[in-house]
């Protein structure tokens, strides 16, 4: 098209929510005036939160409907309720990757390329990063631009894209951890190099680490209290821990009476479990490719407990999924992390040099990636920062069921 709309804020919050519901729900849209107005006010996945009531969804969606953007229709079965559905994808020509891409700009403003990649995981697998950004270049050389690369700010990884399908909310001059922090980052010389980086690290690491942070559990009642509840809920069934590190929270596990597996991606932290713990079972493993136990059907729970810590958001839904496949049906999954959204990198931990990025996931994408894995019976936790043990970040756990 020669023109693009100019779709003023409520505009482009209707619209991009039709756009990512079309795609996420497919089954119960189009949406009627009260699903409308609820994924509008969503608050996960939006920037800003809003709270729009039905006269104002209604009124806008009418005005769409006169330009062409919006179509309304009657439910084909059931109650005679009106519903709404989007033509802007149609009418800008777009295709499934510039869709996902215009979706999560119209939802959540200005963002960078890494941003972009785990917020359109639901939407387009783009393959990496850099597929993100061929993508971005190809609408901005449209012959009327769909996107425009914005200057990069002091404190910026990298530059940010604006979609101009009408004004962006620039945000508050001090904006929040969420709005800025691009966690992809640390995928920045590729998935290999970091996971050399991570083995590395920890490798110089190990001793130290297992002489120092051993004895943590004994005065960490809640995380106890957790772990408990996994022992109890696994009964007779076998139990892996993966990024089981010195072996002390598979060794705990073992004292509860369940049959519990070490698994670790560095050989000397192995070494450091089976040493510390030799009547312990520990091998050297990813825990992206976890398999099967040998002595049953399938895992009764999957402790995650802090070993998702280095991976990028763009990387949570395909390791997560990995951790359900091989749970028995009724197994349970438990994850354990800082919350956030942040990085932070380490030249130095423990006094030992290291080259390490901590990723602090968002609850809410770590919540998604658990229900896109097919897990079910969700309950999570966030517990404030213990200044005994030198913490700055709330902690955050996850339960969740295989389902039967």
């Amino acid at each position: 098209m020669s023109e693009l709309p100019d779709l003023d804020p409520t505009e482009q919050r209707i619209l991009g929510a039709l756009l990512e519901k079309e795609r996420t729900v497919p089954a119960s849209y189009p949406l009627s005036l009260n699903a409308l107005r609820t994924a509008c006010n969503q608050t996960s996945s939006r920037d800003p939160i809003t709270d729009y009531d039905e006269a104002t969804v209604e009124r806008v969606a009418r005005e769409l409907k006169d330009r062409g953007l919006v179509r309304i229709v009657w439910a084909p079965t059931g109650r005679r309720t009106l519903k709404y559905h989007e033509t802007l994808a149609e009418t800008l020509s777009l295709t499934d990757a510039e869709r996902a891409l215009v979706t999560v700009l119209l939802l959540r403003g200005r963002q960078a390329p890494g941003e972009l990649r785990s917020r359109t995981e639901r939407l387009h697998a783009f393959a990496d990063r850099e597929a993100v950004e061929e993508t971005l270049r190809r609408m901005a050389a449209r012959p009327t631009p769909l996107v425009r690369e914005l200057e990069r700010r002091p404190g910026q990884h990298d530059n940010r894209w604006v979609h101009l399908l009408g004004p962006v909310e620039a945000g508050s001059t001090a904006p929040s951890a969420a709005a800025t922090a691009d966690l992809d980052v640390v995928l920045a010389e590729g998935g290999e190099a970091r996971d050399q980086r991570v083995r590395t690290s920890y490798a110089a690491l190990a001793e130290t680490y297992a002489e120092q942070l051993s004895d943590d559990l004994a005065r960490l009642p809640f995380e106890r209290w957790l772990l408990d509840r996994v022992a109890s809920e696994a009964g007779d069934q076998p139990v892996v821990e993966v990024g089981c590190g010195p072996g002390d929270v598979t060794a705990y596990l073992a004292d509860a009476g369940v049959e519990a597996w070490g698994l670790d991606l560095t050989p000397e932290m192995v070494e450091q479990a089976r040493r510390r713990y030799p009547e312990g079972r520990y091998d050297v493993g990813d825990l992206r490719r976890l398999m099967r136990p040998a002595t049953g059907d399938g895992w009764g729970a999957v402790l995650a407990w802090y070993s998702l810590i280095h991976l990028a958001p763009s990387e949570l839904t395909e390791a997560v999924g990995a951790l359900a496949r091989p749970m028995r049906p009724g197994g349970r999954l438990m994850l354990a992390m800082q919350a956030g959204p942040a990085v932070r990198h380490l030249d130095s931990w423990l006094d030992v040099e290291v080259s390490l990025d901590f990723v602090m996931h968002d609850p809410a994408h770590v919540r998604s990636a658990v229900e896109a894995a097919g897990l079910v019976d969700l309950e999570w936790y966030l517990r404030g920062p213990l200044a005994w043990r030198g913490e700055i970040t709330e902690r955050f756990y996850l339960l969740a069921t295989k389902p039967a």
